[in-house]
């Protein structure tokens, strides 16, 4: 299986640089990874709706230029279903089984996603109904990816 990872912005924090490396080193054994920074839109902290929605707009066209036409895009979106660890593994199983062998993950910026890629998306995932920095998601998607593959394997995982 090859899985990517779309995400808006470059990871400063080491923390989570850390982290992310050593869950991109684990889930090399059980697929192909590909992390893709697609740059963030610079914009002031106060911004009209109109604002918002162009730096959404802008951060899509760049989100969708890295999607290919035959991948399975599932966008991680607050207004998404909760999914459980054991559901994100059967659901990447189902694809494996149904030759949907290629699954990009998106994740947008600070402002969320928009809705040209949530359009594009065959299925929005959301880990809560907080808000998360889109930094931190990365490293929260990494890990449940591998707990995911683990699950279908049927090799211990922390509960």
């Amino acid at each position: 299986m090859q899985i990517s990872i779309i995400s808006v912005g470059k990871l400063k924090e080491k923390y989570l640089r850390e982290g992310i490396e050593e869950y991109s080193k684990r889930l090399s054994a059980y697929c192909k990874l590909q992390i893709v920074e697609v740059s963030d839109e610079k914009a002031p902290e106060e911004m009209s709706a109109a604002e918002m929605e162009q730096v959404k707009r802008k951060e899509g066209e760049r989100i969708l230029a890295q999607i290919k036409q035959d991948q399975y895009v599932i966008a991680l979106a607050i207004e998404g279903q909760m999914w459980s660890s054991e559901k994100l593994s059967a659901e990447m199983d189902r694809l494996a089984l149904h030759g949907r062998s290629q699954v990009a993950f998106v994740i947008g910026g600070s402002l969320g996603l928009a809705d040209t890629v949530l359009k594009r998306a065959d299925a929005l995932l959301s880990f809560s109904k907080m808000t998360f920095p889109h930094q931190l998601v990365r490293l929260v998607l990494l890990e449940q990816v591998y707990r995911a593959f683990r699950i279908s394997r049927g090799e211990p995982y922390h509960k």
